[in-house]
C-alpha cells in the first residue's frame, strides 16, 4: 500500500508521487498546445478505426509517451506531462461518442446528405454538449471513484507507471520500456501476419451434411463455435493488473454467451435461417455456420446483455449510493467552508467549484433542450428528453467510471451503455406520440449526447486517477479537458466527412457500407427504427434484465462485469482471462516460495510495470498501423495463411515474461519493501 498520513480528526490520506504542497509547473501553454494537437490527431485516428472495425484504441498510452518525450526535451515537469496526456487523450473519447452515433443519422435516412454545414453544426453541438456534461458529472464523482480501493484502475496505474518510469530512468524504466518493446513487436508481427491473431473452429453437433432444399429433416441443426484468446499483449496486461477474480468474472460472461446461449439459439433457429444464407440446393459450410452464430450473438445475445447491463447498472449505483451521496455532500460542504474561510481544500483534492459544476450542467441542459427541440419540433418532448438525458447522463457517467475502474477505458462498453439510453429514449418518444423520421431523429439525438457524455466521463475519470497517483491538480485537469473537448467537438466532424465522401468517390456507399460498416452506428439506427416503428424485440431485453436479477440473487460480485463479458467479443474476454490466470500463477509462486511482504511488493510492482509496458507498446503500434491504414499504405504479409501454433509460442513468451521476471527480481527477504505501484 502507498504511504499515508493522518492527523487528529482526519482520516488517512494517500500520498501522491508529487506532494500536495508542491508548486511544480502544471498548467502551461506548451503542455496545453501539445495536448490539443494530440487530442485532434489521436481522435481522428480512432474515428477511422471505429468506423472500420467498431473499436477504438485507448489514447492514454500514446498521449503519455508522446507528451513525455516532447516535454522532456523542453525540460518540462511530470505534472506538465500528466496535464498534456489528460488533454491529449480526451479527443479519443469524443471520437468514440461521435462514431457510435453521428453516422446513424445518415444510415437511418435522417440525413440524405452527410457533408453539409447544418449537419456540421448539429454534430458539433451534440459532441460539445455531451462532452461538457461528462466532465461536469465526473467532477462530482471524482472523489468517490478515485478513492475507492475496490477499483483497481488498471490502465490508470499503467499510465502513471509510464510517467514515473520516465522520470526515474532506473530499474523500473528498464522493465517498463523493455515490455513496451515486446508489446510493440508482437503487435507488429501480428499485423504483418507472422502468426494468426485469432483461431476459431466450428464444431457441428453432427458430421452429416445438411441438404437445405432436400426432403426430410436436416441431419444437424447447430453446433458450437470454438475460439481462442486474441493474441493481444494489451488485453493480457489488463487481465494481469485486474487479477484472476475480476478476469474470471469477465470471462464467465463470454462463456455464457458463446458456450450456452449462442449454441442453443443457433440450434433452434438454424432450420429457418440457414436457407436465407445458402443458395438453393446448396449446403451450409463452416463459414455459413460461423456467420449464423456471429449474427445470433450480435442481434440476440447482445440485446440480452444490454438488458443485464441495465439491471446491473442500477444495482451498482444502489450499492454506491452512500458513497455517491457522501461525495456530493463533501463537494457542497467544501464550497460552504471555502466561502466562510473555514477550510481550504488541498491542491490535489480541489475540483472545479460546485457553482461552476452546476452552471456547466445547466448550460449543457439548455443547449441539449434546443438540440432536441430542433430534431423533434416538439417543446414538450424536448423538455422531457432533456430531463431524462440529465438523469441518464449522470447514471451512465457513474457506471462508465465504475467500469473504467475495473477493466479500463479500452474495454469500456460505451456502445452498450448508449444502446441502453437509446431504449429508454425511444420508449419516451413513442409514449409522447413521436413517430416517423422525426421520432427517430429525436431518439438518436438523446443517445448521441449521452454516448459522448459517457465516453468522456470514463476517459476523464481514468486520467483523474492517474493525476491522483502522480499528484496532479483535479481542477486544472478538468479545465484542460474542457478546452480539449471544445476543440475536438469542433473538428471531429471533418475526418468523418473525409472518410464518408472518400468512400463514395471510390465506388463505395459511405457509412453503413462494406468499407465503412460503422457497426455500432448501424445498430443504433436499426434499433431506433425498430422501436419507433414498433418492431423491437423487447423479450430479449426483458430476458437480459431477468438474467441480471438472477446474477444479483446469486450474489455475483460484479453482475455488470459478467454482462459486459457477454457483450464483448470472446477473444477479448479470453485474453483478459489469460492475463488473470498468469497473475494467479504469480501469486501461487509467491506463496510456494514463502515470500515475505517486501518480496511480494517487489514482485507486484515489477509485474505491473511489465503489464503496463505490454499495454502501452500495443497501443502505440496500433496507432501507427491505424495511421498507415488511414493513408491506405499497403502492408506486406510474411505468411499468406499464418499459423496459430506460432501464436501459442507468443502466449508462452508473454507468460514467461510476466511470471519469471517478477519472481526472479523478488530480492532478498531482508530488503525493505518498495513503494507500491498501485494505490
Amino acid at each position: 500500500m502507498a504511504d499515508v498520513t493522518s492527523s487528529a480528526g482526519s482520516s488517512p490520506r494517500y500520498q501522491p508521487y508529487v506532494p500536495a504542497d508542491s508548486s511544480m509547473k502544471e498548467f502551461t501553454l506548451r503542455a496545453l498546445l501539445i495536448g490539443l494537437i494530440m487530442s485532434v490527431v489521436l481522435g481522428a485516428a480512432n474515428a477511422y478505426l471505429g468506423l472500420k472495425a467498431g473499436m477504438t484504441i485507448a489514447a492514454t498510452y500514446p498521449a503519455a509517451v508522446i507528451g513525455m518525450a516532447l516535454l522532456r526535451i523542453m525540460k518540462g515537469s511530470i505534472l506538465e506531462e500528466n496535464f498534456a496526456r489528460t488533454v491529449g487523450s480526451i479527443g479519443e473519447s469524443v471520437a468514440a461518442g461521435a462514431i457510435f452515433t453521428i453516422p446513424a443519422f445518415y444510415i437511418a435516412g435522417i440525413w440524405t446528405e452527410f457533408a453539409t454545414t447544418g449537419h456540421y453544426l448539429e454534430s458539433t453541438a451534440i459532441m460539445l454538449a455531451g462532452g461538457v456534461l461528462g466532465i461536469m458529472f465526473v467532477a462530482l464523482l471524482r472523489r468517490v471513484m478515485v478513492e475507492d480501493v475496490e477499483l483497481p484502475f488498471p490502465e490508470s496505474v499503467a499510465a502513471s507507471e509510464i510517467h514515473k518510469a520516465g522520470r526515474s530512468g532506473g530499474t523500473g524504466a528498464k522493465f517498463l520500456f523493455s515490455a513496451m518493446g515486446l508489446g510493440a513487436l508482437i503487435q507488429s508481427l501480428g499485423q504483418f501476419k507472422f502468426f494468426a491473431t485469432t483461431w476459431e473452429k466450428w464444431i457441428s453437433f453432427s458430421k452429416a451434411a445438411i441438404n437445405l432444399r432436400g426432403s426430410g429433416t436436416p441431419a444437424a441443426e447447430g453446433g458450437m463455435l470454438l475460439s481462442s484468446p486474441g493474441v493481444s499483449p494489451a488485453y493480457i496486461g489488463v487481465g494481469y493488473i485486474i487479477g484472476p477474480k475480476l478476469a474470471s468474472l469477465n470471462f464467465s460472461g463470454g462463456l455464457l454467451a458463446w458456450g450456452l446461449f449462442v449454441p442453443i439459439i443457433t440450434y433452434f433457429l438454424a432450420p429457418s435461417l440457414l436457407p436465407t444464407l445458402v443458395p438453393q440446393g446448396g449446403t451450409a459450410d463452416e463459414g455459413t455456420w460461423v456467420a449464423l452464430a456471429t449474427n445470433v450473438w450480435r442481434y440476440i445475445v447482445r440485446p440480452m446483455a444490454i438488458g443485464g447491463m441495465l439491471v446491473s447498472a442500477a444495482f451498482t449505483l444502489f450499492r454506491m449510493r452512500k458513497s455517491l451521496l457522501t461525495g456530493i455532500r463533501r463537494s457542497i460542504g467544501d464550497v460552504k467552508k471555502a466561502a466562510t474561510g473555514e477550510h481550504v481544500t488541498i491542491r490535489t483534492e480541489k475540483d472545479l467549484s460546485f457553482q461552476w459544476i452546476m452552471g456547466g450542467i445547466l448550460a449543457s441542459a439548455v443547449a441539449t433542450f434546443f438540440i432536441y427541440n430542433y430534431f423533434s419540433g416538439n417543446v414538450v418532448a424536448a423538455l422531457v428528453a432533456t430531463i431524462v438525458m440529465i438523469i441518464a447522463g449522470f447514471f451512465f457517467a457513474a457506471v462508465s467510471g465504475y467500469l473504467v475502474g475495473i477493466i479500463g477505458s479500452s474495454n469500456n462498453p460505451i456502445s452498450g451503455l448508449t444502446l441502453s439510453t437509446l431504449l429508454v429514449a425511444a420508449l419516451l418518444m413513442v409514449a409522447l406520440g413521436m413517430s416517423g423520421q422525426t421520432g427517430i431523429a429525436a431518439v438518436l439525438g438523446v443517445a448521441a449526447v449521452v454516448c459522448v457524455s459517457s465516453a468522456v466521463a470514463g476517459e476523464m475519470l481514468q486520467d483523474l486517477k492517474v493525476g491522483h497517483i502522480l499528484g496532479g491538480t483535479p481542477w486544472r485537469m478538468q479545465i484542460g479537458d474542457l478546452i480539449g473537448v471544445a476543440l475536438a467537438a469542433s473538428v471531429m466532424f471533418l475526418p468523418l466527412v473525409v472518410l464518408h465522401q472518400g468512400d463514395i468517390l471510390s465506388g463505395g456507399t459511405g457509412f453503413g457500407g462494406k468499407n465503412l460498416s460503422a457497426p455500432q452506428a448501424s445498430l443504433m439506427a436499426l434499433l431506433s427504427q425498430g422501436i419507433v416503428g414498433g418492431q423491437m424485440a423487447w423479450p430479449l431485453i426483458i430476458v437480459g434484465m431477468l438474467l441480471g436479477i438472477g446474477f444479483i440473487l446469486m450474489q455475483v460480485k460484479s453482475p455488470m462485469l459478467v454482462c459486459v463479458g457477454m457483450y464483448l467479443p470472446l477473444e477479448t474476454t479470453f485474453a483478459i482471462f489469460i492475463g488473470g490466470v498468469i497473475k494467479g500463477i504469480v501469486e501461487r509462486v509467491n506463496e510456494k516460495k514463502q515470500h515475505n511482504a517486501a518480496q511480494k511488493a517487489r514482485v507486484e510492482n515489477i509485474g505491473v510495470l511489465l503489464a503496463a509496458g505490454l499495454i502501452a507498446g500495443e497501443a502505440l503500434v496500433g496507432l501507427l498501423f491505424a495511421t498507415l491504414a488511414f493513408t491506405e499504405t499497403p502492408l506486406f504479409s510474411i505468411f499468406e495463411h499464418p499459423s496459430f501454433y506460432i501464436s501459442l509460442l507468443v502466449f508462452a513468451l508473454i507468460a514467461y515474461v510476466l511470471i519469471q521476471i517478477p519472481i526472479k527480481n523478488a530480492g532478498k527477504p531482508d530488503e525493505p519493501a518498495p513503494p507500491s505501484a498501485v494505490m
